[in-house]
């Protein structure tokens, strides 16, 4: 029996999505669960193209304005195109328009990073000297930390793209997230999983977000009957922390929580772009039941690293220019 917020649901539902083929499997899982609440719910996908999918010629970081891969996918909402956008989470950036809201996060994956390498090696085994691709700033400031003899060269395109790429002698490995790797079903590609206490991943990663119009109260219901609880707390707690940092997708934050019989753990990580500094803290809390609980060890945890000399790190960041590696 339908619940009696699923009976008020539109009959129609336009979803918005980026055009690549994770992006579309992502949608599918969206599309999914909205029909397993009722089968009568008619779903039109509508494919949309960003400036991060049309300009592959330059870094990210160089691109500019609002999160590369969300402004268009934002602007059909506004604009009433689509009655609902699914991202990648973390492409989303923490500040967002006053009309538009984050209706629900679910299906959670691997949020670890992992690396592709020539001879199937772990990170600590490459070569002095190996070329690594990432497109992440984070990344490349993290692993950096660990290791001064290693060369990092900016790589656009999709995931399938990426791995061509590293297939193709382009680079030694390539870094990417394990849950993009795991939901095209390429994980047999994974030389090395890095720890979150290693390589911190960057806030949101491996979830999947619901954007919708802020007014739409029928939708947001509907939606809240798919979403996760735990992811969404996770989400919450991450976000706070990036928000309160300032840190947008050209900054070396990573935050990671994870909610285990209501206790939270959130590991977060502040670099600096040449990996000289590293500041990486753990904080725990128990029983995580609500947004506002989870957001605030977010805040409190970011505020606790700015205090033991992030804001130095932070300020000198915002200070220099985009260099080659960039995004989350």
């Amino acid at each position: 029996m339908q619940s009696s917020k699923t009976a008020k649901a539109p009959r129609k539902i336009r979803i918005g999505t980026r055009e690549s083929k994770l992006a579309l499997l992502q949608t599918d899982i969206v599309q999914a669960r909205l029909k397993a609440l009722s089968a009568s719910i008619e779903i039109e996908i509508v494919p949309i193209t960003t400036k991060g999918d049309k300009v592959l010629d330059r870094p990210i970081a160089e691109l500019g304005g609002r999160g590369v891969f969300v402004k268009e996918l934002e602007e059909a909402l506004l604009r009433d195109e689509v009655d609902l956008v699914v991202h990648s989470l973390k492409d989303l950036p923490t500040d967002m328009p006053p009309s538009l809201c984050l209706a629900a996060v679910l299906d959670r994956n691997d949020p670890r990073d992992v690396l592709l390498s020539k001879d199937d090696l772990e990170f600590s085994k490459l070569p002095a000297g190996s070329r690594i691709a990432t497109s992440s700033r984070r990344r490349a400031a993290q692993l950096l930390y660990l290791r001064k003899d290693i060369v990092f060269v900016d790589i656009r395109g999709n995931v399938p793209t990426r791995v061509r790429k590293f297939d193709e002698g382009y680079c030694d490995a390539i870094v990417l997230a394990c849950a993009g790797l795991n939901r095209l079903e390429m994980q047999n590609r994974i030389s090395h999983h890095f720890d979150v206490k290693t390589v911190t991943p960057a806030a949101g990663q491996a979830a999947l977000a619901i954007e919708c119009r802020s007014k739409d109260g029928s939708l947001i219901d509907l939606l809240r009957e798919i979403e996760d609880w735990d992811a969404r707390l996770e989400a919450e707690c991450e976000r706070a922390y990036l928000g309160t940092l300032g840190g947008g997708c050209s900054v070396p934050v990573g935050a990671s929580a994870k909610i285990d019989k209501g206790a939270l753990t959130l590991t977060g990580c502040i670099a600096s772009l040449d990996g000289h500094e590293l500041l990486r803290e753990e904080m725990s809390r128990e029983v995580m039941e609500n947004l506002e609980t989870a957001a605030q060890a977010g805040l409190d945890l970011a505020h606790k690293m700015l205090n033991a000399g992030g804001d130095k790190i932070m300020e000198e960041l915002r200070r220099q220019t985009p260099n080659v590696v960039s995004a989350p």
